[in-house]
């Protein structure tokens, strides 16, 4: 579902484990690695569309999560100009995601990334909580700051302080 600005509508999946860790999942065939997310469905709500995709990601169903909280409303950003499809009408210039944290119940052998074709991810990990935004494309870093900002005090004391950026060699 696109919207009339071309932004796509998405949900984006943090997943913990009961130490504050999160599910950071490499691409397949990429050196790319990320939060599980997809888009919601035409007469799907976010809630439903989180679950399809957890399951198609990852390999989950409601019963191996909680959901711990949402976030208040959309979170956007645009496509670099270089991936924007114009030949796709309508032309989807950027994502619209609402964000949720989750707590895995179930056992981390349930996580299984080829369940669903085309499979998404071929590896994953746990990772610190912060550690996404060292990682994350750039155009995405500002929503997924937002997002574990905004999320990190369902986790409590799991969760320490962000920690000040470190500068490469060479910036400002």
């Amino acid at each position: 579902m696109i919207d009339s600005e071309g932004y796509r509508a998405n949900v984006g999946i943090i997943l913990s484990n009961r130490e504050g860790q999160l599910l950071w999942a490499r691409r397949i065939g990429q050196d790319a690695w990320q939060f599980p997310q997809g888009g919601i469905q035409k007469d799907e709500t976010a809630e439903e569309a989180l679950y399809r995709e957890l399951m198609e990601e990852v390999g989950l169903g409601p019963e191996d999560v909680t959901i711990l909280g949402a976030t208040r409303g959309w979170l956007r950003y645009r496509l670099p100009e270089r991936l924007v499809r114009h030949h796709s009408k309508p032309v989807c210039i950027g994502q619209k995601q609402r964000w949720f944290m989750l707590r895995l119940l179930a056992d981390d052998s349930r996580v299984r990334l080829d369940l669903h074709s085309p499979q998404e991810f071929e590896e994953w990990c746990w990772v610190p909580y912060w550690q996404p935004l060292d990682e994350i494309v750039a155009f995405k870093r500002r929503v997924y700051e937002r997002a574990l900002t905004e999320l990190a005090p369902l986790l409590g004391s799991a969760v320490q302080m962000r920690p000040p950026r470190l500068r490469r060699a060479g910036t400002k």
